[in-house]
């Protein structure tokens, strides 16, 4: 689901490069899913091993992460814990989308409609506890940070990348960390490079957002932003208030200025909501402003690969070949890092 305030936010296309040396906070669960929903067979289903326990995100975390790490880039893993009460109603809310994309999903197995399967099988995918766990062991055994937030993973990679140095930016594909605060946003990373469409493949390239440059573009500050996006519709608040599209709520924000004047201004329109879509607006703006998080010390362990080829062969069943191939980039990975960490010890 996610934030949608794509029309009205300015960003930039970079390439890969720009990105060397650069340590990056990724949304686990974020990406997670992205992997789980776009890495599938012909026909829409996940990859699975010979026990049918899914693959897909494993894929992804191994090939794609390999890429980027080949380019040059540091990557920290972030977790989310525990869900605020409020982001409950969106889980619920999601279950039930889960339940009818499946019922479409048989139906149009039923009538041989690869299309309809393909479309109808990404949308209940669904992670469970296994999963994040063998995710956390295969990401830590080739060399990538993970960490445990104590509740959301996008609330602490931006404070992380807003504390910490070293950080450069936070990755998602939802625009929920720039009302979490994050300098930096980049989007479509961990995608595959390339999109098929109707016209043929088209490159996908990363772009980067920077909270700063939102600021002065739209000439508004972080609280205007996360009101203009509580306005819009949150994970905590989905439907938003009905009738206010991004651009109406730009204008608000921009006329009103205050949280409290902002949110009179929309009084009687919050007040004609179902009593279920209702919402404290104080409640979810001090999620944003003021989210639980950790200060999670940056360090990167060790590539182990005897772990990598245990989880991905021995288990899961990938193709050894293919697995050695992959090692050998991490191995060149490693010894490019150990390199430049002799360059800058002399």
């Amino acid at each position: 689901m996610g934030l949608n305030i794509r029309e009205i936010i300015p960003r930039k296309e970079i390439n890969f490069e720009e990105l060397k040396g650069k340590i990056l906070c990724v949304d686990a669960f974020n990406t997670l899913y992205q992997f789980l929903s776009s890495i599938r067979q012909p026909d829409g289903t996940s990859l699975m091993d010979s026990k049918e326990r899914i693959t897909s995100h494993l894929s992804g975390i191994f090939y794609r992460n390999i890429a980027l790490l080949s380019e040059g880039m540091k990557l920290v893993y972030v977790f989310d814990g525990k869900a605020p009460d409020l982001k409950m109603k969106t889980w619920e809310k999601r279950g039930e989308n889960r339940e009818v994309a499946k019922g479409k999903y048989e139906e149009a197995k039923q009538s041989e409609d690869l299309e309809g399967m393909k479309r109808y099988s990404s949308q209940f995918v669904r992670l469970n506890n296994e999963m994040i766990q063998e995710s956390k062991e295969l990401l830590e055994a080739m060399g990538i940070m993970t960490v445990q937030a104590p509740s959301e993973g996008e609330a602490e990679a931006s404070y992380l990348s807003k504390i910490k140095n070293e950080v450069y930016a936070c990755v998602s594909q939802d625009y929920d960390s720039l009302l979490f605060g994050a300098p930096k946003l980049i989007r479509n990373l961990t995608l595959a490079r390339r999109r098929k469409t109707f016209s043929g493949f088209v490159e996908v390239k990363p772009e980067i957002i920077e909270l700063e440059h939102v600021f002065n573009s739209l000439d508004i500050n972080l609280e205007q932003l996360i009101c203009l996006g509580i306005l819009v519709g949150t994970d905590y608040n989905p439907k938003g208030i009905p009738g206010i599209g991004q651009k109406r709520a730009l204008q608000i924000v921009k006329k009103f200025k205050q949280p409290v004047l902002i949110f009179q201004s929309v009084e009687e329109q919050l007040m004609n909501l179902p009593e279920e879509e209702r919402f404290d607006w104080q409640e979810i703006f001090k999620l944003f402003r003021k989210p639980d998080t950790i200060n999670a010390e940056i360090e990167f362990p060790k590539v182990n690969e005897k772990k990598i080829k245990e989880i991905l062969v021995s288990k899961h069943d990938f193709s050894e070949e293919r697995v050695d191939k992959q090692l050998e980039k991490l191995r060149d990975v490693a010894e490019q890092a150990k390199q430049k960490g002799l360059k800058d010890y002399f």
